[in-house]
């Protein structure tokens, strides 16, 4: 089954064009789905049976896992079933009826404007690590992009005249605007920062203390550094700036539709849960404080 595995996860990336962080998600789940099955004394995909794909997932909530965690399994499987049965390794597609369970959708993690100007404001520094934080962070924030986006961009992919940057996901692009600040915390890091860092001819935009190119993990933890720093107690991931951005951009005038191209969603009902959650917001305020609320 490893082979038919490797098949499936290199057609995704060379065929689909499907993101690397999709791609390496998928690959993990169906690699446990291997495993269960093996244990089991099935090594061929021809030997698994709709009722055995079933038997996974309720091994699965049995174990525990999340909700999410199994919908996003039974993602992958449905995937990978489909790919099998079109490429003719087997005659039919056992998991086109395969149900993922109910995931109840909570609203994301957001930072108040105070909090974020907060945790923005402890990155200020003069050393070329506080620099290189400065602009990670404004820059997060100014665009909405995704870390993995964020520590792919390249020298070259700043735009600092037209004040743009250039994103990719896949076989994706987009141009992304941003702001003064930002525009400003870049400057100082490149100038500054950078130069300090980068090895000579490195070609990425943010490197750790190495020259190298950061890590997801490296950020993360960078993040959660500064917001103890800043106080903020909530749940606060480099996914929360990402919040942030749509949901200030939303409650300031700003229209879907443009929010939608700035974070790269491919549908436009994904971008609609920021506009729920600043009407949520504002029934909140209204009866809090309204005297007949």
């Amino acid at each position: 089954m490893t082979c038919e595995i490797q098949k499936f996860v290199q057609y995704m990336r060379e065929i689909r064009k499907t993101s690397d962080n999709t791609v390496v998600s998928y690959e993990r789940d169906l690699r446990k789905m291997n495993q269960f099955f093996q244990e089991q004394g099935i090594e061929q995909v021809s030997q698994i049976t709709a009722t055995g794909l079933n038997s996974y997932i309720l091994f699965q909530e049995k174990m525990g896992r999340k909700p999410s965690t199994v919908s996003r399994s039974v993602t992958a499987l449905k995937a990978f079933f489909h790919y099998l049965q079109k490429e003719g390794y087997m005659e039919e597609d056992i998991a086109e009826d395969l149900k993922a369970p109910k995931v109840e959708k909570k609203a994301p993690a957001v930072l108040t404007r105070e909090e974020t100007v907060r945790l923005l404001e402890e990155a200020k520094g003069k050393s070329p690590k506080e620099l290189r934080d400065s602009a990670m962070l404004e820059l997060l924030y100014a665009t909405g992009i995704r870390v993995s986006e964020l520590i792919s961009l390249k020298v070259t992919d700043v735009n600092m005249q037209m004040e743009y940057i250039t994103c990719r996901d896949g076989s994706r692009e987009r141009i992304v605007p941003f702001g003064a600040v930002a525009k400003l915390a870049l400057e100082q890091y490149l100038q500054e920062g950078r130069p300090a860092m980068a090895e000579t001819g490195g070609t990425y935009l943010f490197t750790n203390c190495s020259g190298q190119a950061m890590s997801r993990q490296g950020f993360w933890k960078l993040v959660k550094a500064y917001g103890r720093k800043a106080g903020i107690t909530g749940e606060l991931t480099p996914h929360t700036l990402r919040h942030s951005f749509a949901v200030h951009l939303v409650s300031n005038g700003a229209d879907l539709h443009s929010v939608k191209e700035m974070l790269g969603h491919s549908d436009i009902s994904t971008t609609q849960m920021y506009a729920r959650m600043t009407q949520n917001r504002v029934r909140e305020v209204y009866a809090r404080t309204h005297p007949r609320g």
